[in-house]
């Protein structure tokens, strides 16, 4: 039988970068499905796959993580379109807005901390949120709660008696402790939404396993590292093209002092990849499994122990479930 594996946000970086790195160990045993919000980019990236790849099995699916309706619309066509899912990427996300602090830049560059200010953006990026239709913070809609409600959607074809399944979160190593607000888990009053919305699916991770580990669901955490992506250009968006391939040179050298700066999406995508090959029940529930690249361009894939602990995550987890109560209501009530 072949593998069902859906990914999400899948049409560029790490996630297309994952689809063609599957397709590459195995074309036959597989089948992908590319969930997408924009689905010119969808189609794009299926022909990219199947002209490196013609026999592949590539679908595509209509979603977008920040709209409710839209998660459960899409929900309901995979359960109708696969009677199980093996691997599921919960690997969609936005960082909407960055501000990028030049002054906190160029004082980071003379401290002890430059290494982990380029490796993770910390104490230079701030974000604006938006609020989505559905009256929710974007950066959390987008990157944990329309990932939450899908897995609960999800639970018919991914708890299946007899075998495991496997939920990945594509988290970062900008996921700190002290942008979490248990009172305020859409970070309303933050500006820090990212990295709170990535801390989330650390702990949500965990919370997940105490639950679903039972019914054979196993959820796991993976940094992809410095990666150039849309995020990343993202950051400096008046910057023009050049300016990036400037820098290209001193991120290499970079990674002679630390492995984080992964930066291709193949190489992003490595810890993805490996998870993919693990026996989900063996792994740490709280670990984060890092892609990392050597100075000399080798990939390889590292665990973490991630800042969390169970007590919290369970709180999170009882928020998210009254949460998923509350905008179902509305939507009855509509």
């Amino acid at each position: 039988m072949k593998k069902v594996v859906l990914i999400t946000g899948a049409n560029s970086g790490i996630g297309l970068a994952l689809c063609e790195r599957l397709l590459s160990q195995d074309t036959e045993g597989l089948q992908l499905c590319l969930a997408c919000r924009n689905m010119g980019r969808a189609q794009t990236a299926r022909s990219a796959l199947l002209t490196s790849h013609p026999t592949a099995q590539v679908d595509l699916l209509q979603m977008d993580t920040s709209s409710i309706s839209s998660v459960i619309t899409a929900a309901q066509e995979v359960k109708l379109r696969y009677d199980r899912l093996d691997h599921l990427y919960l690997n969609a996300g936005i960082m909407p807005n960055p501000q990028f602090d030049v002054k906190a830049f160029f004082k980071g560059l003379f401290s002890s901390k430059v290494i982990t200010m380029f490796a993770t953006g910390e104490g230079i990026l701030t974000q604006k949120d938006g609020v989505t239709t559905d009256g929710l913070q974007e950066v959390f809609a987008t990157n944990l709660f329309g990932h939450f409600l899908l897995v609960r959607e999800l639970e018919p074809v991914l708890c299946y008696a007899g075998r495991t399944s496997q939920l990945v979160w594509t988290s970062s190593s900008n996921a700190h402790r002290s942008a979490f607000n248990l009172e305020d888990i859409q970070h309303q009053k933050g500006t820090q939404p990212y990295s709170s919305s990535k801390y989330a699916s650390d702990l949500l991770s965990l919370a997940l396993n105490t639950h679903y580990n039972k019914q054979g669901l196993y959820s796991s955490v993976i940094c992809p590292g410095f990666v150039m992506t849309s995020l990343t250009y993202g950051i400096l968006p008046s910057f023009p093209a050049f300016f990036w391939t400037l820098l290209m040179p001193v991120f290499w050298l970079i990674r002679i002092f630390t492995n984080t700066f992964t930066l291709t999406p193949q190489n992003g995508a490595e810890a993805l990849f490996w998870l993919f090959r693990q026996k989900p029940e063996s792994l740490d529930p709280y670990a984060k499994y890092h892609s990392l690249t050597s100075g000399l361009g080798i990939n390889y894939t590292k665990q973490q122990k991630m800042d969390i602990d169970l007590e919290t995550s369970e709180l999170l987890y009882e928020k998210l479930l009254q949460l998923e109560s509350d905008v179902r209501s509305k939507l009855r009530e509509k």
